[in-house]
């Protein structure tokens, strides 16, 4: 009886085992948040392409074939087509000092990492555009590379200047540049080269060949992933 007693009022022994605490998932948060800023960037652009003149008109995200790209197709960011030329835009999403010249395969950032040369990234984008465009040589394509103010660039200072058909640009002064360019070959042409006709045309025909397939694009950005034999 006693001991029954004593077994009533022993106190249960701890339990020794480490409590153990739920996964945060670091992966999946690192990926919400670059998905984030991601979506806050092509906002940011959105903005500035808003701001265009009216005679312009402007396409995003769209997947072209390529049959010189690893992938077999070029993604491009953002397109805008004014009556003195299309602009082709690639963004980046950096955090550091840009480094590079026009002749470097690979820029750098902070000198931590590489990246590939943007200029050529986007030369391989404005080929893509020009096959969809075959009756039309007389285009004048101008390259702009947009990064976000977290940025701080150490490149050839050629690359700033509104007279260069290659612009590195921020993404906040990107509706400005894109205005002086336009000023500046209107200025220098006597009369528009692409009509409010060819404008819409060459939309229409981008537009057209442009891929939606959700399968086709996810096999893309695999594809752009794999490391380079």
């Amino acid at each position: 009886m006693i001991k029954q007693l004593l077994a009533l009022f022993q106190k249960k022994k701890p339990d020794n085992k480490p409590t153990q605490k739920k996964s945060a998932k670091p992966t999946q948060r690192k990926k919400i948040e670059s998905t984030r800023i991601g979506e806050l960037g092509e906002y940011k652009i959105n903005i500035q392409l808003d701001q265009l003149p009216k005679e312009c008109k402007y396409l995003s995200d769209l997947l072209l074939p390529n049959s010189k790209a690893r992938s077999g197709y070029s993604q491009v960011d953002h397109l805008v087509i004014s009556p003195y030329g299309i602009f082709v835009i690639e963004t980046k999403n950096y955090n550091g000092e840009i480094i590079g010249t026009r002749s470097d395969r690979y820029w750098s950032v902070s000198r931590r990492f590489k990246m590939y040369n943007p200029l050529m990234q986007n030369y391989g984008h404005i080929k893509a555009i020009e096959a969809q465009l075959s009756g039309r040589k007389d285009i004048k394509f101008i390259s702009m590379i947009s990064f976000t103010m977290r940025c701080r660039f150490s490149i050839d200072p050629e690359l700033r200047k509104i007279h260069s058909d290659e612009l590195i640009v921020y993404d906040v002064e990107l509706s400005e540049f894109i205005h002086r360019k336009i000023t500046r070959l209107a200025a220098e042409q006597p009369a528009p080269s692409l009509t409010e006709a060819d404008i819409q045309r060459i939309f229409d025909q981008i537009s057209s060949a442009n891929i939606t397939d959700p399968k086709i694009r996810a096999e893309h950005i695999e594809k752009v992933k794999q490391p380079k034999a």
